[in-house]
């Protein structure tokens, strides 16, 4: 997993409460357990007009254009800016997957189902809990302004409007810690090798039976 120190990106305005994850990946693309490529299907039900299909290919299918990713001004937005409660619904993993391949690393809203969130920072996404006048700020700002961008600071707990308007969040000591260092739950793992191969080590002369075939 890559380290997260600082990010800045276009913001994508989804305006829309109460996301669920089969809106963000819908089920028929549950069948690969690669974390990657699901990113054209994201949110596949509200940028097509047609029915997406595993395998088939996303070119050339018909846009809805009045979805927000199908803006021009959104295409390269490397952060979602969302409502209550995104992200309910079923508890699949693949929905952090599709939104980080697309191209989102941060995602912020008034609130996030529990699940999704916890998804979010085990696949390198930073989603971040802002007041609902806050968010309405950004909301605003963003369809006003042509390109508009934030910067992100994990390490100083900070974004940056381009307005130069500075807000603050919060994020577990914990799950900062992991991101700041690419650490995934087998990289936690992992910085303990030494301790693991050493009660191996120990386990392999003490129960020599238990190795048996």
């Amino acid at each position: 997993m890559d380290k997260f120190l600082k990010y800045s990106a276009i913001v994508a305005p989804l305006d829309r409460a109460n996301v669920d994850t089969d809106a963000i990946i819908p089920k028929q693309f549950l069948k690969s357990i690669n974390r990657s490529g699901f990113g054209p299907n994201l949110f596949d039900e509200w940028r097509y007009l047609d029915y997406g299909e595993v395998g088939k290919s996303s070119e050339g299918r018909p846009l809805n254009e009045k979805f927000v990713l199908n803006q021009d001004r959104y295409k390269n937005a490397g952060i979602l800016l969302a409502r209550d409660n995104f992200g309910c619904g079923s508890s699949r993993e693949h929905a952090p997957w599709a939104l980080l391949d697309y191209g989102f690393k941060v995602i912020i809203a008034p609130s996030f189902a529990d699940i999704f969130f916890n998804n979010c920072f085990k696949n390198g996404i930073l989603p971040i809990i802002l007041p609902d006048d806050v968010v309405d700020s950004l909301f605003v700002e963003t369809k006003e302004t042509q390109g508009f961008k934030l910067d992100v600071d994990l390490e100083a707990l900070t974004i940056t409007t381009s307005s130069g308007r500075t807000i603050p969040f919060n994020v577990d000591d914990f799950r900062r810690y992991c991101l700041l260092n690419g650490l995934d739950a087998i990289g936690l793992t992992l910085q303990h090798i030494d301790e693991i191969e050493k009660f191996e080590k120990q386990r392999l002369k003490s129960t020599p039976w238990a190795f048996l075939a």
